[in-house]
């Protein structure tokens, strides 16, 4: 499915990716001044932009929730990272991450592998929370990225909350785990600069 716009001198084409349960996804845009059309109307190449409009930057997450009805947990994949900053002399950064669910009667802290030398890893590694649908409405979700060092402290390099007290984007991706469980929910998190405990 696409939306096309015209404005006086360009062409603005949005592609959306069809989901019969959850709506639309839109999956990028791309914006082409008319006289283009002209010179080559029968087809066209166009690189999309990121779907808020410009193209995503600074450090950020790839995770999935999914809220599973049959372990009655909340399971969480930390897929990959993009753009993160860099702490060690080589222009790298060694980064894990830490997870943990507040509040959470079990009080279990989870942690990825380290990706050594890298800015992008991918970890697609699958961590689990045992919780109530009706709990998860009162947690929050905190993930810390750090970069590990040998004898000094850990350099941090960013943060994400999503859960109850989350707004906008956080907000829906976790209000979709909860209301449609045994469902993975995926998406791209910026991280911020401020560390949570």
């Amino acid at each position: 499915m696409t939306q096309l716009r015209r404005t006086n001198s360009y062409l603005y084409f949005c592609p959306y990716n069809k989901k019969p349960r959850y709506g639309c996804d839109e999956m990028g845009s791309a914006t082409v001044p008319l006289r283009e059309c002209l010179k080559s109307p029968s087809q066209l190449r166009l690189a999309l932009s990121s779907a808020s409009g410009s193209e995503s930057t600074g450090p950020r997450l790839l995770l999935a929730l999914c809220y599973n009805t049959k372990k009655r947990a909340l399971v969480v994949t930390i897929c990959r990272g993009a753009d993160l900053p860099s702490q060690d002399s080589n222009g790298y950064s060694d980064p894990f991450v830490k997870l943990h669910l507040d509040p959470d009667p079990y009080h279990k802290k989870h942690k990825t592998s380290i990706k050594w030398r890298n800015l992008n890893p991918i970890w697609n590694e699958e961590f689990v929370f045992e919780t109530r649908p009706t709990e998860l409405s009162r947690q929050n979700l905190t993930l810390t990225v750090w970069d590990k060092d040998y004898g000094k402290p850990n350099d941090f390099l960013g943060s994400l909350v999503l859960g109850a007290s989350s707004k906008g984007r956080r907000l829906k991706h976790w209000m979709d785990c909860i209301k449609f469980p045994d469902h993975r929910h995926e998406q791209w998190h910026s991280l911020t600069d401020t560390q949570h405990l």
